[in-house]
């Protein structure tokens, strides 16, 4: 059984014990935090890599995410081939006052057009404001860390094996080939006769 006021003298110790300690006074924004690697501050955006396939936009709980698109009609690339059409990217904006940081956008894009930036000094005075557009965005894209170096002890990654047993078959396929015209011109070579007069 606790004796009674036992919980009272240790939170009374705490504050004791931080009462004497000398507190530490961040100089922000002269000195800038020292951030944790993977902290989210906005989302930046890879523009090139977006397919506006609006999954990003459809799995938002917060619906924050706002994209327009048009499509547009590329010619065959080969004579008698068929004309393809293609999503253009017209406007990816992002309401951060709506947004809850929760990373679904980022984590369900298949082809890594949203990263974490660490930047966080976006703060407006109006709430219109905060709906940043993708030029904004594009911006916040060059602060994303680099990725962290991979487990050296880690499996290869299944992408990059599978490229580089391509590239061994085709390089065994070419020196097969090699090796075999080699050996028809070897064999089609016609046979030295000797001069019998001798060298001159």
């Amino acid at each position: 059984m606790p004796i009674p006021g036992s919980g009272l003298a240790k939170g009374l110790a705490v504050t004791l014990r931080t009462m004497t300690k000398r507190s530490h006074t961040a100089q922000y924004p002269d000195v800038q935090p020292e951030l944790p690697p993977r902290s989210r501050g906005v989302i930046g955006l890879f523009e090139e890599n977006c397919t506006v396939c609006m999954l990003c936009a459809r799995e938002c709980p917060d619906w924050c995410i706002y994209i327009d698109s048009h499509k547009e009609t590329v010619p065959a690339s080969t004579p008698g081939g068929r004309e393809r059409s293609r999503n253009v990217l017209d406007r990816f904006a992002i309401d951060f006052s709506l947004c809850m940081y929760c990373g679904i956008c980022i984590e369900v894009c298949p082809f890594d057009a949203l990263f974490w930036s660490p930047e966080f000094e976006y703060a407006e005075t109006d709430i219109h404001e905060l709906t940043h557009e993708r030029d904004k965005l594009r911006e916040w894209m060059w602060t994303v860390p680099a990725p962290p170096a991979l487990d050296p002890a880690a499996e290869e990654p299944k992408e990059i094996a599978a490229a580089r047993k391509a590239v061994e078959k085709a390089e065994a396929a070419a020196a097969a080939v090699a090796a075999e015209a080699a050996a028809r011109a070897a064999e089609n070579e016609p046979p030295t006769t000797p001069n019998p007069e001798g060298d001159a």
